[in-house]
Order: C-alpha cells, then structure tokens, then sequence
C-alpha cells in the first residue's frame, strides 16, 4: 500500500476515521458500548485524484463533504429506532441548509457589511481587508460561542481523540488509551487549520475584484472559494510534510493554534472511540502494527457496500 495520510472527524458521541480502502464510524451508545459502522472506499478513484495537484484539493474535499454528513448520520441515527431514524431526503435538506448558512454567515455577511463601509470614503482594497477582519473575527466568535454548548463541547473533546489517535498512530506508539492519552491535541492536517488558511488566501484573491459591484463581488465569492480551497488544500499538504521544520511550525503555529477552540481533552472513553474507529480501517488497508491481531480490530468482517446500521 502507498503512504496514507490517515484522518478523520468528529461526530455525535463518535469518531469517524477514514483511510484509502474503508471509512469507518465507530458511535458510544446509550447503554456505554461502542458500535462501529463502515464502508467501502474506491483506493483507484482516491489515488487517481491525488495525482492532478489543485484540482486534487477541490475534488477530495467534495469527497470528504459526502463522507463526512453521511457519517453524522450514521451517528445521529446510532441507538434510535429506525422509525425515528431521518430520511435521505431531510438529511439531503439538513445539508443544504447548513451549507446556505455557511456562506451567508461567513462569506456574504462579511462581505455586506465591509461594502457599506465604501459609502463612508474608504479606498476598494481597505474594504477588501476588512472584509476579511469581518470573517476572521465572525469564524472565530463563531466557534467560540458554539464551543460554550455543552453537546458541542463533548465533540470537541471526540476531535481531540481522533486528533491524539492519529498522532499515535504516526508516531509508532500501541494504540491503547495509555499512549494515546500522551499524545498532543494538535494535528497539522486539521480542517480547522485548512480554514483559517482559506480566509488569509482570500484577501490577496478578493482583491482583484475591488473595483467591481457588488453582485459581481457575490459572485466571484461563490465561484472562487472553491479554487482558494484548491490552493489552500496544497499549502496545508505542503506544511504537513515539512512540519519536522522549525520554521515551519512558527509559520502555521496560528493555525494550530486555532485548533485549541475546536478540540478539548477527551476522557478515555472518548479516546476508545477513536481507537475503535481507527483500527479497522489501518487493518482494511494492511496498515495495522505488527503488535496487534486483525480479529482486534473490531468489526473487521462488517458488510462494507455501506453504513449499515444494526
């Protein structure tokens, strides 16, 4: 198998972990066990896209996308009868919505409330920065306030789990709640990290629109996010691989710094989870430690034609 950048995210009362052959959930019940679901990846389809620099970023990140809402519904649906379960339809709505209030709170807001400032005298590229201030400060108020729920506090403690998982995992360290409890809450592929260099990447880019009207600004936000994602994907790719250097952690360190508004310490229940959700997908790809038996791995012989929900 091909190095791979193993990775995930957090979910309600869960951790999905995926890899270059299979995804998988793995959920805290109501009743304390751990249920693990998965599914089938396409390895030919991922390395195929890994290939074509920038594009590569768009295209995995759609991919994630998908992934990523239909593990929280996986785990939004774990434990509940399956006529309580949502629809794909109310799922499908659930994200539309969701991603609709995305770009208005943190794109079109910004962007409005930086373009009224024009009436007041300042110069096209000023509004263009603040702009970006708008977006910083409304990212940051944003988590901030969300991280004060005490739901949304209990996932920022599984995304610290899969962070200090992950970072086992690449150190060489067993894969038990004792050496993944040592491990730093901090991961320099984190989504959190890829946002903040998706807004400074928009100030240079946004600017090349200044002197235009405010449809075409709207406009240009809705096509050009995607290729400032793009370009984003490959900076963070690029830091990662070069995170032993000095001066490349000072360079990102306020992007890892970030992190700490999206994670909290995750007690050791939490940290299973993310073991749990690990080590059938290291296993499926021949990556398992040489310590460990694949028949640990928990779930291994689950159907993988998709999330199956028991």
């Amino acid at each position: 198998m091909s190095k791979m950048n193993y990775g995930g995210q957090a979910v309600i009362d869960g951790v999905m972990m995926r890899g270059l052959t299979r995804a998988t959930v793995a959920v805290r019940l109501p009743d304390g066990s751990i249920a693990s679901y998965h599914e089938a990846l396409n390895p030919t389809r991922r390395r195929t896209i890994e290939a074509i620099p920038f594009l590569r970023g768009v295209l995995l990140l759609w991919d994630s996308l998908n992934l990523g809402i239909r593990a929280l519904n996986v785990a939004a649906a774990a434990g509940l009868p399956a006529e309580e379960r949502p629809s794909q339809g109310e799922s499908a709505g659930g994200v539309v919505v969701s991603l609709l209030f995305a770009f208005g709170l943190f794109f079109a807001l910004p962007l409005l409330l930086a373009n009224g400032l024009s009436y007041l005298g300042i110069g096209n590229f000023m509004v263009v920065v603040i702009e970006n201030i708008f977006q910083l400060v409304i990212f940051i108020g944003y988590l901030l306030l969300i991280g004060r729920i005490p739901d949304i506090q209990r996932v920022y403690g599984y995304h610290g789990a899969e962070h200090k998982a992950i970072n086992a995992y690449e150190a060489g360290l067993p894969l038990d709640v004792a050496h993944v409890r040592t491990q730093t809450l901090i991961h320099p592929r984190c989504g959190t990290s890829f946002l903040l260099v998706v807004l400074i990447l928009s100030i240079p880019i946004f600017a090349i629109f200044a002197d235009q009207s405010l449809i075409i600004k709207i406009i240009s936000r809705i096509v050009l996010v995607p290729v400032i994602a793009g370009i984003a994907f490959e900076l963070l790719r690029l830091t990662a691989a070069n995170y032993h250097r000095t001066w490349v952690r000072w360079l990102i360190a306020p992007s890892l710094a970030l992190q700490r508004l999206t994670t909290r310490e995750p007690d050791d229940g939490m940290i299973e989870v993310a073991i749990a959700a690990l080590l059938p997908v290291l296993a499926a790809d021949n990556a398992l430690p040489a310590q460990y038996d694949t028949a640990l791995a928990g779930g291994i012989d689950a159907p993988t034609n998709g999330f199956v929900i028991a």
